[in-house]
């Protein structure tokens, strides 16, 4: 079979049933290696901060490695704005959506809320409400959110800072986008781990230096 033999889906067989799901399963495999591409035409994207869009997702995804961040939050971190190109309006939802079957439960909260959350650096200026994050206020991954906002997405915007290149992070998003998806092992709903390890950064800010 070069082609499913239906042109209704209510007509197709076991055969060709099968056949998609084989080349569905080939395709989905590629997932990680197209969103690295997708990462770079962030470049193109939104003017007037000091760094480019590209440059804003590697640095958070810097940070989090210097902080001792594990592979989820690094990956989130460098994808917390793959939204940007393609869904200006709800790009953490965006985000969140394609994160969501790969990653723990407790990232894909904090990437989907925190366009939210980053309002309270500027949304007052504009004269909206700055502190719309506190609707979420006593979740369990409330206090997460805002230690990624401010130590990985507010502070990411540094011509001057030392940051890691694309290919650095492509193993991490590779291994998480190999994984199967809604592996409860993997999403661990209702697990929270830290988004630094002290021990793990000293190991790492060594090697970098």
């Amino acid at each position: 079979m070069a082609t499913v033999k239906f042109t209704a889906m209510k007509d197709g067989d076991r055969q060709d049933y099968e056949f998609l799901t084989a080349h569905e399963i080939d395709y989905a495999a590629k997932t990680g290696e197209r969103l690295l591409e997708a990462l770079v035409q962030l470049d193109e994207g939104l003017s007037g901060y000091k760094i480019t869009r590209l440059g804003h997702s590697l640095q958070a995804a810097t940070r989090a490695w210097r902080d001792g961040a594990d592979t989820d939050w690094i990956a989130c971190a460098l994808l917390h704005d793959i939204g940007d190109i393609y869904a200006p309006y709800n790009h953490d939802e965006y985000a969140a959506s394609i994160l969501k079957p790969f990653v723990r439960e407790q990232c894909t909260w904090v990437v989907e809320k925190h366009g939210d959350f980053q309002r309270l650096y500027y949304a007052h200026h504009l004269g909206g409400n700055r502190h719309a994050r506190d609707r979420f206020a006593g979740h369990a991954y409330f206090d997460d959110c805002d230690q990624f906002c401010e130590r990985w997405d507010q502070s990411s915007f540094d011509p001057d800072y030392e940051t890691l290149p694309i290919d650095f992070f492509r193993p991490f998003v590779l291994e998480v986008f190999a994984r199967k998806a809604y592996d409860t092992s993997v999403i661990r709903a209702g697990e929270r781990v830290p988004l630094i390890d002290p021990e793990t950064a000293r190991t790492r800010t060594g090697a970098s230096a």
